[in-house]
């Protein structure tokens, strides 16, 4: 039980090693007991579940503890992506909303994720209250009270989500673009969503990987390579304009363009700023976390937007969000999200946006990118995630942090920064960033410069430096 903690979203775990039925129903104690404590407990909780290893049961025994409290709940008849949960959460006017999910994790993991009222992540604030009660639960043992059935009704979660999301879009524009779409859930709970809305709409989106799999076809769902193949073959094989792309939980977004090349989360988010800010000219500043390139401030002030940089974790958009006028917020690991919907992470919604992109300019993916290269120079960004010991974790935080590190390869130390995790900037070529994972065993490296054989040869002598800890 002590295994239990909160990273940036929510608590995650092995599936019988840390996550079991009994330590779930620990932390949904602890979310009712918030609920009634912080909220207004009467008007109910709603509880989402993925395709993960016994999603569904888990989602049932946690409905059983928060009606226990008293606090109506409202379970979802079937899977559903984490933004559909969100979304009723706003529209039902909900005091919260719990998914089992571990959304991106490998189909080892399973997790709970806390969505707050006004249907997003939980603020900071909202955490600390929520581990403040877990630490209640954990140090006194608080046996829970009977289930309350008469409490607990189902929820239909895609109808309401498709028929919202569907309005953000110019389906005229698409329709007369003629693109043909390729949609690959990773047999995540986002499967059918897309291609049901595009062919509403008289657009073709066929589907792959859109079958519930808890093993996620041996691959982890989440939407870069080597785990997105099938889709890259997909967009070749069948002649697409575009694949997309969702994680097991359908708030990450990824895309391959029409000749097969990945698109990352970076450029994902840049295009959709130069689409909604650029292009539509919507109001609204900009969000971005710690980790996400540089070409986004280049976008910003091309546009004379303000850019607010926060550290890592989408509740840190959200607050922003919540506080003041953002369009649009991403994250690095895909995570992006606009104003014109729910202060929150949603694929689908992102998938929408690259879809009216290309038709807006009747450009491929790839096209695109060229332009936004052409006009603001190239941003090659690159990831590592190194399995290393909690003592080499903390060496290597240190390790570049520390003034006696001067320089890397060729390039000397310019300045630090360390919002979360430490970013090193190199000269002017470009910087490096290392930081522990909130949610797994890993310290992942970053590196961003002009040329991608420069970022290749930073990441391999980071994580040379650091195994050698």
């Amino acid at each position: 039980m002590s295994s239990i903690k909160f990273g940036t979203d929510g608590w995650r775990g092995i599936i019988a090693e840390d996550f079991t039925f009994a330590n779930a129903q620990i932390v949904a104690q602890a979310i009712a007991r918030y609920v009634v404590r912080g909220e207004d407990a009467r008007k109910g909780v709603i509880i989402g579940y993925d395709h993960r290893f016994a999603s569904d049961r888990v989602a049932a025994a946690v409905a059983e503890v928060v009606s226990a409290s008293g606090t109506p709940v409202w379970v979802t008849d079937k899977p559903c992506p984490t933004p559909a949960v969100s979304l009723l959460v706003r529209q039902r006017d909900a005091a919260g909303g719990m998914i089992v999910t571990a959304s991106h994790n490998p189909y080892s993991w399973n997790g709970i994720k806390y969505k707050a009222s006004y249907g997003s992540s939980a603020l900071p604030s909202i955490v600390a209250q929520i581990e403040m009660e877990l630490g209640g639960v954990l140090r006194d043992g608080v046996p829970p009270l009977p289930p309350r059935s008469d409490l607990i009704q189902s929820i239909e979660p895609r109808g309401a989500y498709l028929d919202t999301i569907e309005k953000l879009i110019d389906w005229q524009r698409l329709r007369h673009a003629k693109l043909r779409f390729v949609f690959d859930p990773m047999h995540g709970s986002s499967a059918g969503l897309l291609p049901a809305l595009f062919a509403r709409n008289g657009i073709v989106c066929d589907e792959i990987r859109g079958t519930r799999d808890p093993r996620f076809g041996g691959m982890h769902p989440e939407p870069i390579p080597p785990h997105i193949a099938p889709l890259q073959k997909a967009v070749l094989a069948g002649g697409y304009d575009a694949g997309l792309c969702a994680d097991g939980d359908g708030d990450r977004i990824g895309a391959v363009d029409r000749d097969g090349a990945f698109v990352n989360p970076h450029q994902i988010f840049a295009l959709l700023v130069w689409h909604l800010v650029g292009t539509r000219k919507l109001p609204g500043d900009i969000a971005k976390t710690f980790s996400v390139t540089k070409l986004i401030d280049r976008l910003a002030a091309k546009f004379g937007r303000n850019l607010h940089e926060v550290p890592i974790g989408f509740k840190y958009i959200c607050e922003l969000m919540l506080e003041q006028n953002i369009l649009i917020g991403g994250e690095e690991s895909g995570g992006i999200g606009t104003s014109l919907y729910l202060p929150e992470r949603d694929a689908s919604v992102s998938a929408l946006f690259l879809a009216e992109l290309m038709a807006w300019h009747g450009k491929s993916l790839g096209e695109l990118l060229g332009t936004l290269h052409a006009e603001f120079g190239e941003y090659h960004y690159g990831r590592v995630d190194l399995d290393v010991t909690p003592i080499q974790k903390q060496k290597a935080i240190a390790h570049f942090s520390g003034t006696n590190l001067s320089r890397l390869l060729d390039w000397p130390i310019a300045r630090r920064e360390d919002m979360d995790g430490i970013k090193v900037y190199l000269g002017d070529i470009g910087l490096v960033m290392v930081r522990a994972s909130g949610t797994e065993d890993l310290l992942r490296v970053y590196a961003e410069t002009s040329q991608a054989e420069t970022t290749k040869r930073v990441l391999g002598a980071v994580a040379e430096i650091v195994h050698n800890l």
